[in-house]
């Protein structure tokens, strides 16, 4: 088959084409490079007024004076250049609803192309949509990652972008989208609940990691016991973070004989994982009920990950709380608990550590993944 996957933020798609071309199709990747992250792409959409200063105030100045966004004009510009000739291939899918950071309007006449020059189109749902925020804002999550805006509505220009999606415009493309692709297949439990019962949900598909490329590293606990909390400064509050640094503070007093505590920010995605790679535990997110792209691989690595594990999510797997990774509640009193019983019964690390690994050799093998797209794309 040829394949195109359009989007990459957080190497699902890589992991994907890596399963893909294992099983021999071919497979290509177009999208913008996300940020800091500098996650690979085949053909990659690049921004001239965010490469260069200058053009990037001029045009914020723009933005600010007319309301007319014009980063969000050339996206659109580049994706209708760079798609020209993205044509006949057998499957398209959409990473998001917005792939390419553009006017609603823009967006639905980039993704007609897709849908008209191509044999079938999928949608993926793995981050902000429409669906996902509605079910958010909506409050059927115990927590989300609108929970703060919740809590204070003081933080309402922070979720802008967030808050954005419930917009008429937004709403119309998601209407669009979701009328004209085959189906939509969800990544994982924060995607799969909001999506049920929907008629064009083609089911869940868990994250594919390339077990074949992360080693399993035995945790070495005669020294002190490495704790590390990679921070993302634009996600700080939606993901959470507070809640790790507070009750990071108090263990770190009472315990620093027996840790060592690593904190870094907006690491490129290579840098992030060297920075990781000797921790025992990783500190990923608090509000989440299925665990991410980053923790997925630090599970496969043999880290200890404090991540969205929640009681829907152990139903979903069949397993028993702390088994593979620990359930981070929005509580630092809960996560200081948590730690210290970490760093009191080391011999709990080891445990699941390994089960950890086991876990996503079972559940997220990127061959067993990429068999199952392959499967739900042939039937739909």
């Amino acid at each position: 088959m040829k394949i195109l996957l359009v989007g990459e933020y957080s190497r699902l798609h890589n992991s994907l084409k890596e399963g893909l071309i294992a099983l021999g199709h071919d497979v290509t990747i177009i999208g913008n490079q996300d940020g800091f992250k500098k996650i690979p792409i085949d053909i990659t959409v690049k921004s001239i007024f965010t490469k260069y200063v200058f053009i990037k105030k001029f045009a914020i100045a723009i933005h600010k004076i007319f309301r007319v966004n014009l980063i969000s004009i050339e996206n659109s510009i580049q994706w209708y250049f760079k798609t020209r000739k993205l044509k006949s291939f057998d499957v398209v899918q959409l990473y998001n609803e917005s792939i390419a950071k553009t006017y609603p309007l823009l967006e639905e006449k980039i993704i007609n192309r897709f849908i008209k020059s191509n044999e079938k189109v999928f949608l993926l749902s793995c981050g902000i949509d429409y669906t996902s925020v509605k079910f958010a804002d909506e409050k059927k999550f115990k927590y989300s990652i609108l929970t703060p805006l919740h809590e204070n509505k003081d933080l309402k220009d922070y979720y802008k972008f967030i808050l954005n999606k419930l917009k008429p415009q937004n709403y119309k493309l998601h209407n669009f989208i979701f009328k004209n692709v085959r189906g939509v297949i969800a990544s994982d439990l924060d995607y799969h609940l909001p999506l049920l019962g929907n008629s064009k949900y083609l089911g869940l598909i868990p994250n594919p990691i390339n077990t074949d490329k992360i080693n399993f590293q035995p945790l070495d606990l005669n020294s002190k016991i490495i704790i590390f909390h990679g921070i993302n400064t634009s996600s700080f509050i939606k993901k959470g973070n507070v809640f790790f640094e507070l009750a990071l503070k108090r263990i770190q007093k009472k315990h620093k004989d027996k840790i060592e505590i690593i904190v870094t920010k907006d690491l490129p995605y290579n840098e992030y994982l060297q920075h990781y790679t000797n921790s025992h535990i990783l500190l990923d997110q608090v509000y989440a009920y299925d665990q991410g792209y980053n923790a997925l691989e630090a599970m496969a690595m043999g880290k200890v990950v404090f991540t969205g594990a929640e009681k829907e999510w152990l139903e979903y797997y069949k397993l028993e709380e702390d088994t593979v990774a620990i359930n981070a509640l929005p509580d630092d009193i809960y996560i200081e608990k948590k730690l210290e019983w970490l760093i009191l019964n080391p011999h709990e690390i080891i445990k699941i550590s390994k089960r950890a690994r086991q876990f996503i050799e079972k559940e997220h093998n990127y061959i067993l993944s990429a068999k199952k797209y392959l499967d739900v794309w042939s039937k739909a």
